[in-house]
């Protein structure tokens, strides 16, 4: 296992930013290349550039489809995957446990998970933690979880007891990493403060960041971010599939939440970046979802975009991302498509 660096430009500032990543190979008889993976500062995870989210497994994807979405995506090279325990409240977990010992793969996975948010497990008291950690882990089949997100904030309780909790968690054994997912600002700043006394360091942060919006991270939360060192996982990296170019008149906008999510960027801006993506994407004989996940993997912090495929042919277009090198031109004219 080679530790190698990748190079990447800041299009604002011109400013050439280096990241660690860890190349591996197969150790099998024609020793493969593999594709590179992003170390997690702090930790020893290496994870592919791309998670697959599971918010659609055990929901609107089927057992099957399940199957042979995760199929594709490890056969990639990928072993990232992003869930929750509300996801089809706890559906997701169960599939994705039961695809690992299908396969058997399990040690060979990097499982990201959630909790705070379902139904029975609501909130991040120390007395729910525990429960919701144990539930999951019942879920997925699994006696450990690699990366465990809380769920957003919880105002109700002080985030030392949380962190507490997480701490008797990584000593049991059964949590390797924490991380927050959706927390503000001050929430971050202050499990900094916690760390500096013993509690777990915050490793990973979710938040909502993609060409198509760009406002809710670039500013405090990425400059806290990077002072902090958090590997930032966008979700909504595709903004709710705007950015595959499946919508291109509001005639293609049906009732779904995932489509009335994505009716938000149909305005002027939005068909100004799915433009300077379709010739981008023409540049490199790739499809406009792999340029924009292409983007943010150069973007400050970003260790792996979190997205999902709703049926097996669109994993191809998401795991090519990382393979992509854009021109300094490419990412000035994404760049001026997506300012505001």
């Amino acid at each position: 296992m080679a530790v190698q660096h990748t190079r990447r430009v800041d299009q604002r500032t011109d400013e050439v930013h280096v990241s660690p990543v860890v190349e591996t190979t197969d150790p099998g008889p024609a020793t493969v290349a593999m594709p590179v993976r992003r170390l997690i500062a702090g930790t020893d995870l290496a994870v592919f550039p791309v998670a697959i989210g599971g918010s659609v497994f055990g929901w609107t994807a089927s057992a099957d489809d399940t199957d042979a979405i995760l199929d594709r995506y490890a056969a990639a090279g990928g072993n990232f995957i992003d869930t929750a325990d509300s996801y089809a409240s706890g559906r997701s977990e169960v599939e994705i446990g039961r695809w690992m010992r299908s396969r058997a793969n399990r040690d060979g996975m990097v499982v990201a998970t959630k909790i705070g948010r379902h139904a029975d497990y609501a909130g991040l008291s120390r007395r729910t933690v525990t429960a919701a950690v144990d539930a999951s882990l019942n879920r997925l089949g699994t006696d450990y979880i690699d990366l465990l997100y809380l769920h957003e904030q919880d105002p109700d309780v002080p985030l030392e007891e949380t962190l507490g909790a997480v701490r008797d968690l990584i000593t049991a054994g059964k949590v390797r990493v924490v991380g927050a997912s959706g927390f503000p600002i001050d929430a971050l700043i202050e499990a900094r403060i916690l760390a500096s006394t013993g509690y777990p360091s915050l490793a990973a942060f979710e938040t909502e960041y993609s060409l198509a919006n760009r406002a809710d991270f670039e500013g405090d939360r990425q400059l806290v971010a990077t002072q902090q060192g958090l590997a930032v996982m966008p979700y909504f990296a595709l903004a709710s599939g705007f950015l595959t170019g499946k919508y291109r008149a509001r005639s293609d906008f049906g009732g779904s939440t995932r489509s009335t999510r994505a009716s938000a960027h149909f305005n002027r801006r939005g068909l100004r970046i799915l433009r300077a993506l379709d010739a981008v994407a023409a540049a490199h004989g790739a499809r406009p979802a792999t340029i924009a996940l292409a983007w943010l993997l150069t973007r400050r912090a970003v260790c792996a975009p979190v997205v999902s495929a709703s049926e097996p042919t669109q994993v191809e277009s998401l795991v090519r991302a990382p393979q992509i090198a854009l021109s300094r031109s490419q990412l000035l004219e994404l760049d001026r498509a997506s300012r505001t």
